[in-house]
C-alpha cells in the first residue's frame, strides 16, 4: 500500500546526458498536488527534456522522478495512467473532425465506451468548440487547434496535466486565449498542471510557482510575486560608454545605501534597489567624479525578465544554449522514431 501522497511531482537529482552533454542536471523539485508549476527558460535549457523524462518517453541517467509516488522508470505504466500530455507541437490530424479527433484520443486512452460521448461533450464545451466539432481541422486556427490538442490530454482525467509549451507560435491575442482555457481547465477539474515556457508574461499570469532553467540547472524555484520582491522595489538600468575607469565606476557603485545586487552586461548595468529616487543621484555624482559618461538610465519596478538575468546574469535568449532547442527536438524524433 502506497503512502499519503503529498505532491503530485517529486525529482530527486534527476540528471540525463547525451554523449557528453548534459541536458538535465541534477534537478529537484516538488510539486503540490493542484499547482499550476512553471519551467521557465530559453530554448534548450532542458525544459523539454525534463517533460519527457516526467511522462516516460525518456529514461533518466541518474536520480529520481516520482508521479503520484510511481516512479517514472520502474512504474512507467501506472505513471501514464496518471498523466496527459500535450507536446509543442500540434498532434490533432487536420482531415478529421474536431470530434473525430477526441474519439480517436478516447479509444487511445480505453475510455469506457458508455463514458465516451458525455467526456466529449463536456470537454468540447469548455473549451468552446461545440459548434466546430462537426468540420476537419484543416479549417481550424491556430488557436482552435491548441486547444483541441489539450482538449485530448484531458480526456481520461488525468491527475496531473503535463503542457510543454503550450502558446509557442501563437500570436499573443491568441495566446491569452489559451491562458483563460488553461485556467479554466484548472478550476474545472483541480488537477496539477506542469507547463514549460519561455513567455515571462504566461510564467507570470499562470504560474503558482516558477522554476528557472537555464543550461539544465534549476536556479530557482518561488512564486513570481516572491521572486520579484526579493529583487527590490526597484530596478535601475544603466547604459554608459566604457571607459579606463569602468572597474572603479563598479565597484563605487555596488558602496551605495540601498542597491541590493549589480548585474553586468558589458557597457549595461542593472541595479537592484529598495530605494530608486535616492540612488539615482548618487549613480550620476560617482559617474561625474570618474568621468563616466551614462548615455541612458531607467527606473522600472521588477519582472519576471529582471528575476531572470539576475539568477543567470543574461536575459532570455532563443536557441544559443550549449544544448539548443534543434538539436534537443532531433535526439528526442530519434527517440520516439
Amino acid at each position: 500500500m502506497r503512502s499519503n501522497v503529498l505532491y503530485s511531482i517529486e525529482t530527486k537529482s534527476l540528471t540525463k546526458s547525451f554523449g557528453d552533454e548534459t541536458a538535465v542536471n541534477d534537478i529537484s523539485l516538488s510539486v503540490e498536488d493542484g499547482e499550476i508549476f512553471g519551467f521557465l527558460g530559453p530554448n534548450g535549457a532542458g525544459k523539454s527534456t525534463t517533460i519527457m523524462i516526467l511522462t516516460t518517453l525518456l529514461k533518466p541517467t541518474s536520480g529520481q522522478a516520482l508521479i503520484s509516488s510511481f516512479d517514472v522508470a520502474t512504474n512507467a505504466k501506472q505513471v501514464r495512467q496518471n498523466i496527459g500530455y500535450v507536446q509543442q507541437e500540434i498532434t490533432v490530424d487536420e482531415y478529421l473532425t474536431g470530434r473525430e479527433n477526441l474519439l480517436l484520443q478516447a479509444k487511445l486512452n480505453h475510455i469506457p465506451k458508455n463514458e465516451i460521448d458525455k467526456r466529449i461533450d463536456e470537454i468540447l464545451t469548455l473549451i468552446e468548440l461545440t459548434d466546430k466539432q462537426d468540420k476537419t481541422v484543416v479549417t481550424y486556427s491556430g488557436g482552435m487547434r491548441k486547444r483541441l490538442d489539450i482538449a485530448g490530454g484531458l480526456l481520461h482525467r488525468p491527475k496531473v496535466l503535463f503542457l510543454d509549451e503550450p502558446t509557442v507560435g501563437l500570436d499573443i491575442q491568441t495566446r491569452r486565449k489559451i491562458w483563460q482555457y488553461i485556467k479554466k481547465i484548472h478550476d474545472e477539474f483541480k488537477m496539477t498542471i506542469f507547463l514549460t515556457t519561455h513567455y515571462m508574461e504566461e510564467a507570470d499570469q499562470l504560474c503558482d510557482r516558477i522554476g528557472i532553467i537555464d543550461d539544465g540547472k534549476i536556479q530557482v524555484i518561488d512564486s513570481p510575486e516572491n521572486l520579484k520582491k526579493a529583487m527590490g522595489n526597484e530596478v535601475i538600468s544603466i547604459i554608459f560608454e566604457e571607459g579606463e575607469n569602468r572597474d572603479s565606476f563598479l565597484s563605487e557603485l555596488e558602496k551605495i545605501e540601498f542597491v541590493n545586487k549589480i548585474n553586468k552586461d558589458g557597457s549595461k548595468l542593472t541595479l537592484f534597489a529598495s530605494n530608486g529616487t535616492e540612488v539615482i543621484p548618487k549613480i550620476f555624482y560617482i559617474s561625474s567624479k570618474l568621468n563616466i559618461k551614462i548615455t541612458s538610465i531607467s527606473l522600472t519596478q521588477p519582472t519576471l525578465d529582471d528575476v531572470f538575468i539576475s539568477y543567470t546574469g543574461h536575459e532570455i535568449r532563443d536557441g544559443d544554449s550549449k544544448f539548443n532547442q534543434k538539436r534537443e527536438h532531433a535526439k528526442m524524433k530519434r527517440l520516439r522514431a
